[in-house]
């Protein structure tokens, strides 16, 4: 009788083992990167199961992709243990991290390498404008709404320096619309198709005389001004200090509570190999839309962005609602 028992209480365990994410030896050995994915691929070039046959090549562990379709899914993927990585949206990443604790390994890189650009202020170098603290009453050129370098990276980080009051709700996004109307004479907040919109937009928008100052990111000028009209010599233009911060690439995140270290390193090495690989450079082009990947880690990659967007009224919540669609 008690042998039987003993039996039962055995197959019971093992049925609730297998429903515990990790309990199962195996799970050791496959790798499953949380990934958005498509019913079909009319250039499979672009399909990653490419990015996972390479991963797999390189660590010897068999790779799943786990579909998914937001970034959100992607965090519950990682929260609950059914991917190991996950590559996120920098407003993504940084709620992973302040919600859940996840770690940024990898980022993917610029045009330049670099995994982050600048925002900061321009303004003309004839301007009455020294520093931010003249910004008060003056015109403003915004890349669009709650666009990163043009609206959240500046007004996060006057509002963390005092420098700007919020009007408002602060635990709603619209307040922040508000607050910039308070601060600042005339805002242009342009819509896409607008002609001030975007990074280039902005620009031309203060060149033009629509506005005091312009936000966008420390290159503006070398990016958007060869071959148009309307930029005016690089000796016109001047760049206030200091700059707002980094905005972050997208990182590769890990939940350190579901992967250990050495599953962890091995992930990273495959991923690096990615950069120095023919194989890898068409992958990185083809499936993760970058010229490469370089090792991070989260305070690096996340900290200055964490730090002035935090003052934004209402962004955990507008974040949480944006990338669960």
């Amino acid at each position: 009788m008690n042998t039987n028992k003993n039996i039962a209480s055995l197959i019971i365990g093992l049925l609730i083992c297998t429903t515990l994410t990790g309990c199962l030896s195996g799970d050791d050995d496959i790798i499953r990167i949380a990934f958005k994915t498509q019913d079909d691929y009319d250039d499979p070039d672009t399909n990653p199961q490419r990015l996972a046959d390479f991963i797999s090549q390189q660590t010897g562990m068999d790779v799943e992709i786990y579909p998914i379709a937001s970034d959100v899914a992607a965090i519950e993927a990682l929260r609950f243990g059914h991917a190991d990585i996950a590559i996120l949206d920098g407003g993504a990443a940084w709620m992973a991290w302040q919600q859940h604790g996840f770690d940024a390994i990898l980022a993917d890189q610029k045009s330049d390498g670099s995994t982050y650009y600048l925002a900061s202020a321009w303004v003309l170098e004839d301007s009455d404008i020294q520093s931010l603290d003249d910004l008060e009453g003056m015109d403003s050129c915004h890349t669009g709404w709650l666009k990163s370098a043009g609206m959240l990276m500046p007004m996060g980080y006057m509002i963390g320096q005092g420098m700007v009051e919020v009007s408002g709700d602060e635990e709603d996004i619209n307040s922040l619309r508000t607050t910039i109307e308070n601060h600042f004479g005339n805002a242009s907040i342009p819509s896409s198709g607008d002609p001030y919109y975007g990074y280039s937009g902005a620009f031309r928008c203060m060149t033009e005389g629509m506005g005091d100052v312009a936000f966008a990111k420390t290159t503006s000028f070398e990016d958007h001004c060869e071959g148009n009209d309307w930029c005016l010599d690089r000796s016109d233009y001047r760049m206030l200090q200091p700059v707002f911060g980094k905005v972050p690439s997208h990182p590769i995140m890990v939940n350190r509570e579901m992967i250990d270290d050495e599953k962890a390193d091995a992930i990273t090495n495959a991923f690096l190999a990615l950069n120095s690989d023919l194989d890898g450079h068409y992958i990185l082009e083809s499936v993760l839309n970058t010229p490469g990947i370089s090792q991070v880690n989260t305070e690096e990659h996340l900290g200055s962005y964490s730090e002035a967007i935090s003052s934004i009224p209402g962004i955990a919540a507008y974040f949480e609602g944006k990338y669960a669609n």
